[in-house]
C-alpha cells in the first residue's frame, strides 16, 4: 500500500475518522489495528519480521526494568539491614552493596546485549545475506577456488532498518533507565509498527513518541487542518517534482557509456532535488498523517541545502538518523574503555592535536562506515559513507587554515561568501551521491571523470534532454516546481511557513491557497508508473 496510491488515501481518511468516532479506550488499539493491516499490505509475510523485532526488543525491556526494579528494592534492603545491624558487613555491608550493584547491572547490560544481538541479526540476515556471500565468492574468485555460495532468495521487507532502530533504541534507553519498560505489549507493539514513519521514518525514540501515541486525542478542526497541509505540501513535492524527474534520472544513469561528461553533472543535480523531494515529501506525509491524528512526530529536515558544510548539512538533512548514530554509536564508542586507553596513549605517542583527535577519527570511521551500510548492502553506499567521512575530517582538520584564511580576507558576514559555501556544499553531496546513482564504485570514479575529460556541455542545449522521457512542458513544471520548493524554504527560515500563512491570511484564502496546491497536484502530478508503482527512494532501507 503505497503512499502514492488511492488504496492508501481512502485507508488514511477512514482511520483517521474512526479514530476521532471511536470511544477514548478504543483510539489506540485502533492505531495498531491499522499499522498492521498497512503493513500486512506491503507484504503478509513481513508480519513474522516486524513481529520477531517486536517481541524481541519487547522481552529485553521488561527483563532489565524487572531486575533493575528487583536489584533496587534488595539494594534498599541491604542498607536497611546494615543500619539495623541484622547483617553481616560481609553480607550488607558498603562493599557487598556495591558488589551486588555491579553484579546486577553485568546482568542487565547481558539482557540488552543479547536483546539487540538478535534484533539486529534478523535485519542482517534479510539485509546483508546475499552482500556476504557476493564478498566470499570474490574471495574465493580471488584465490582461483571454483566452488561459489548460491544467492538465497531473500525478500527485504519495507521499512526494516527504520523499526529496528527504533527498538533496539528503546532497549537502550530502558537500559540507561531514561524509561521505563513498557509492560503492555500492545502498546509496545504500536510504538514499533505505527504505520505513517514505517516507510522511511523519521526514526522516533519510546520517550518522545509514547505519551501522545496512547494518549486519545479528541477532534480539533485546526490540527486535522493543519496535518492536512502537510500531507499535500508533501504530495506536491513528491509527485509534480520527484516522480517526474524520475524518468530522466533513470534514462541518465541506465545507459552511462551514452550519457558522459555535461549529463553526469545533470544526473548530479536531477538525482539532488529527486531524492530531496522524494524524502521530504514523504516525510511531510508522514508528519502530516500523524498530525492528523493529533500525535506530533519529530522533523527530520531542517533546509539541508542551506548548510555551508558537509557537517552542517547532516545535522539538518534525516536529523533522526543522524542524532540516532550519535547517540547509540558515536558516544558509546567514544567512552569506551578500550577508546580511553587508546586515546591515553596516543596523547603521549603522537603530536598533541592528532593524539586528542585520534578516537573522534576512529569513531567517526565506525559511524560513516555504519551509515553507509544501512542505506544499502553494498559497497557502492559503503563507499559514499566513508567519502563524507573522509570530507569531514579533511574540512576539520583545515579549519586552522581556514581561520587564518577567514581574518585575512575577512569574510564574516558577507552573502556573497556564503553562497559560495552553500553551492560548495551542494556540489560536494551532489557528487558523493553519484555512487548512490551507479551503484558500482569504478563505474562511479569513471563517470566522474568525464565531467573533465568529456568536454560535450553544448549537448545540454542541443535538445538530447528532451530524449530523457521529458518534454518541454515537463522542465517548465519542475522549474517552477523547484522555485516554489526553493521560495518556501526560504521563508522558513524564520519559522513555520503554515503559522506564517494562519496568521496573515484568512482561513477562506488559506483553504483557497491549499486547494490550488491540490489541483496542480491532481493536473501536474506523475502518474502512471510514479503513481502506480514508484516506491519512495527510502523504502529499500
Amino acid at each position: 500500500m503505497l503512499f502514492t496510491s488511492y488504496e492508501f488515501i481512502r485507508f488514511v481518511i477512514l482511520l483517521v475518522a474512526l479514530y476521532y468516532v471511536l470511544p477514548k479506550k478504543a483510539k489506540w488499539p485502533l492505531l495498531l489495528l491499522g499499522s498492521y493491516v498497512f503493513y500486512y499490505y506491503a507484504g503478509s509475510k513481513y508480519l513474522f519480521y516486524i513481529l520477531g523485532v517486536t517481541v524481541i526488543t519487547y522481552v529485553a525491556g521488561l527483563l532489565i526494568s524487572r531486575n533493575k526494579a528487583r536489584a533496587d528494592a534488595r539494594f534498599s534492603e541491604m542498607k536497611q539491614l546494615e543500619k539495623s545491624g541484622e547483617g553481616s558487613a560481609e553480607e550488607v555491608g558498603k562493599e557487598a552493596r556495591k558488589r551486588y550493584k555491579e553484579g546486577q547491572k553485568k546482568t542487565r547490560r547481558r539482557i540488552m546485549a543479547i536483546g539487540i544481538t538478535l534484533a539486529l541479526l534478523i535485519l542482517a540476515v534479510v539485509k546483508y545475506t546475499n552482500f556476504t556471500i557476493y564478498n566470499i565468492n570474490g574471495i574465493l574468485s580471488a584465490f582461483h577456488v571454483p566452488k561459489r555460495i548460491d544467492f538465497l532468495t531473500i525478500a527485504l521487507p519495507t521499512g526494516i532498518s527504520f523499526y529496528t532502530f527504533q527498538a533496539v533504541s528503546y532497549v537502550i534507553d530502558v537500559y540507561r533507565d531514561r524509561h521505563e519498560a513498557q509492560k503492555n505489549f500492545f502498546k509496545y507493539a504500536l510504538f514499533v509498527s505505527f504505520f505513517p514513519q514505517l516507510v522511511q521514518g523519521p526514526i522516533s525514540r519510546y520517550g518522545d513518541l509514547s505519551k501522545e501515541l496512547f494518549t486519545p486525542h479528541v477532534f480539533s478542526g485546526r490540527v486535522v487542518r493543519r496535518g492536512l497541509e502537510r500531507v499535500i505540501w508533501g504530495y506536491f513535492k513528491k509527485m509534480v517534482i520527484a516522480d517526474r524527474i524520475l524518468p530522466a534520472v533513470n534514462a541518465l544513469i541506465e545507459t552511462p557509456e551514452n550519457y558522459k561528461g555535461a549529463f553526469v553533472f545533470c544526473v548530479m543535480m536531477f538525482y539532488a532535488l529527486e531524492l530531496y523531494a522524494d524524502f521530504t515529501g514523504g516525510i511531510d506525509i508522514t508528519i502530516g498523517i500523524a498530525e492528523m491524528l493529533g500525535i506530533p512526530v519529530k522533523e527530520n529536515f531542517e533546509r539541508p541545502f542551506f548548510s555551508k558544510n558537509i557537517a552542517e548539512y547532516w545535522r539538518r538533512w534525516h536529523i533522526t538518523m543522524g542524532t540516532w548514530f550519535t547517540d547509540y554509536i558515536f558516544y558509546p564508542i567514544s567512552v569506551s574503555g578500550p577508546m580511553l586507553k587508546l586515546s591515553k596513549w596516543s596523547r603521549k605517542h603522537l603530536p598533541e592535536r592528532m593524539g586528542k583527535r585520534v578516537p573522534v577519527y576512529l569513531a567517526s570511521f565506525v559511524v560513516w562506515f555504519t551509515t553507509g551500510i544501512w542505506h544499502g548492502a553494498s559497497w557502492n553506499f559503503i563507499v559514499w559513507g566513508l567519502g563524507n567521512f573522509v570530507v569531514i575530517m579533511i574540512s576539520q582538520e583545515l579549519e586552522p587554515l581556514y581561520a587564518k584564511f577567514h581574518k585575512k580576507v575577512n569574510t564574516d558576514g558577507s552573502t556573497v561568501y556564503k553562497s559560495f559555501q552553500i553551492g560548495r556544499t551542494i556540489l560536494l553531496m551532489s557528487a558523493l551521491r553519484l555512487f548512490d546513482c551507479y551503484r558500482d564504485v569504478p563505474l562511479t570514479f569513471k563517470m566522474f571523470g568525464t565531467m573533465f575529460t568529456t568536454w560535450n556541455w553544448k549537448a545540454l542545449g542541443n535538445g538530447t534532454l528532451l530524449h530523457l522521457g521529458l518534454g518541454r512542458a515537463d522542465y517548465v513544471i519542475l522549474g517552477l516546481g523547484t522555485i516554489l520548493l526553493f521560495a518556501v524554504s526560504m521563508a522558513g527560515r524564520s519559522g513555520s511557513v503554515r503559522d506564517k500563512l494562519e496568521k496573515k491570511l484568512p482561513m477562506p484564502l488559506r483553504w483557497g491557497l491549499f486547494t490550488v496546491l491540490l489541483l496542480v497536484i491532481v493536473v501536474f502530478g506523475a502518474y502512471g508508473l510514479g503513481y502506480d508503482a514508484s516506491q519512495f527512494i527510502y523504502n529499500q532501507f
